[in-house]
């Protein structure tokens, strides 16, 4: 299987971001993760979009994974947005968004408010522009949880199976080895920025109406996966959506949670395909899903 091309892109102030690329074909599918995850997040629907002809391009965002981090922790969403924006505009032509959570929130921006608008579509996962705040306590309460770090990778494998208690499998080392860091101390500590806990994530709720006011804004055709289990996006933030966005397509992926492409990635992975075909222009070919994919 073709491991991603990785290289560091200046963001919307020269910050460092790491970007990886997959495939060679088209659609450009540009993907951006939550609140605390990484690039790696997508690994497995990168692998079967590439693997069915389409170019996938993935980032860490400022202050996670191997991206720079701000000077004096000064976290402002109009430099996340930033760093999208310039993303976005080093493809080869303008991509299709996905954005998780946090991701989609930026997306959702700068397709509301951008012109030219930066993308072709946008795929919202599980995310609207009014979320459900215990959902977004519960996010943070696990990011907070252990400053001191861990001893090794099995405790944080403990941490996670905790968090995510529908997930079949811990985590291994392999798989861990992106999202910690060890410190002088010896202790593994996660790979995001500490200062990002302050105020860009206690006072995320005030973006609201602009991310409201946005969404109303959106031209461009629009698919929101929400997870059947989510406790972050519910039926009545999903009703105010499509009553903004009334061209968009709402899917409910059964069984998932908030963490959706990681619980139910075939699936997740399977409808990004069916959008993409029904895109003007965009159709893809449909061969068999590798069996890879996790």
């Amino acid at each position: 299987m073709e491991q991603p091309r990785t290289r560091l892109l200046p963001g919307h102030d020269g910050l460092p971001l790491a970007v990886d690329a997959r495939g060679e074909g088209a659609p450009t599918l540009l993907f951006a993760h939550g609140f605390g995850q990484t690039r790696q997040a997508w690994d497995g629907a990168t692998r079967a979009l590439a693997a069915m002809g389409c170019r996938c391009v993935s980032f860490d965002c400022r202050g996670h994974g191997e991206s720079g981090r701000a000077a004096e922790g000064d976290y402002r969403i109009e430099q996340f947005a930033g760093d999208l924006l310039a993303v976005a505009q080093a493809q080869p032509e303008p991509p299709v968004l996905v954005g998780a959570s946090m991701g989609g929130l930026l997306g959702l921006a700068l397709a509301g408010e951008t012109r030219p608008a930066p993308f072709r579509a946008l795929v919202l996962v599980d995310i609207t522009p009014r979320w459900e705040a215990a959902g977004v306590e519960r996010i943070l309460a696990f990011m907070q949880a252990h400053p001191d770090g861990f001893a090794d990778y099995r405790e944080a494998a403990e941490h996670i199976a905790a968090y995510l208690p529908q997930r079949r499998e811990r985590k291994r080392e392999e798989q861990l080895r992106p999202l910690l860091r060890e410190g002088a101390d010896g202790r593994l500590r996660w790979h995001w920025d500490p200062a990002l806990l302050g105020s860009m994530a206690r006072e995320s709720e005030r973006h609201q109406p602009r991310l409201l006011a946005a969404a109303a804004r959106v031209e461009m055709p629009v698919l929101l996966l929400s997870g059947e289990r989510s406790d972050v996006v519910s039926r009545e933030t999903v009703a105010e959506f499509l009553k903004l966005v009334p061209h968009a397509r709402h899917v409910e992926v059964p069984g998932a949670t908030h963490m959706l492409a990681g619980d139910a990635n075939d699936a997740f992975t399977g409808q990004i395909v069916a959008f993409l075909e029904d895109l003007p222009g965009g159709a893809l070919r449909r061969p068999a899903f590798p069996q890879e994919v996790q």
